[in-house]
């Protein structure tokens, strides 16, 4: 009886894995031993990452790191203020700002419901010791993909009306 070459060839190659040994070969100081777990064992559990977003969290409590200790905010706009905000806005924010979106930086309406009025005008004045000193403006860096806040040089009296400005959003 004559065998085709290559039946030949495989039957060698299966003879030649099935006659190799079961045998783990022990190398000095290592050495893998499988656990066996047992169903009354329990799972380690790690938290979830928080879905909690630091643009949307609200805290009104924090004044922030800055100049700005306390403001007071009259009941009704100062319309001529918020004016003069919407014009620095659009002047030195715009680039990274989007009202009513997420684009570079969030978006400035609704601040004054999550923020103090300190803490926003400290992040337009302070904003690189914002980010080293504040854990909410460390936590927006990450948010947006740490894309830190440039300062924009502006003037308290700017940073106000800028503040005033946002009241109308």
């Amino acid at each position: 009886m004559k065998i085709p070459f290559k039946s030949a060839i495989f039957l060698m190659s299966l003879l030649m894995l099935s006659c190799g040994g079961k045998e783990e070969k022990k190398k000095d100081g290592f050495s893998v031993r499988p656990q066996k777990t047992t169903t009354t064992e329990k799972a380690v559990e790690t938290p979830a990452a928080s879905s909690d977003k630091a643009s949307e969290r609200v805290d009104l409590t924090n004044k922030g790191v800055g100049p700005i200790k306390s403001i007071t905010l009259d009941e009704t706009i100062d319309d001529a203020m918020a004016a003069k905000g919407k014009e620095v806005y659009d002047q030195m924010c715009l680039a990274c700002h989007r009202i009513g979106k997420k684009f570079i930086g969030p978006p400035p309406n609704g601040v004054l419901e999550r923020r103090t009025p300190e803490w926003v005008m400290n992040m337009i004045l302070n904003p690189q010791e914002m980010v080293k000193e504040d854990p909410l403006a460390k936590d927006l860096l990450t948010e947006f993909n740490g894309s830190p806040m440039a300062n924009q040089g502006l003037t308290e009296e700017q940073a106000r009306a800028v503040l005033e400005y946002f009241r109308t959003l």
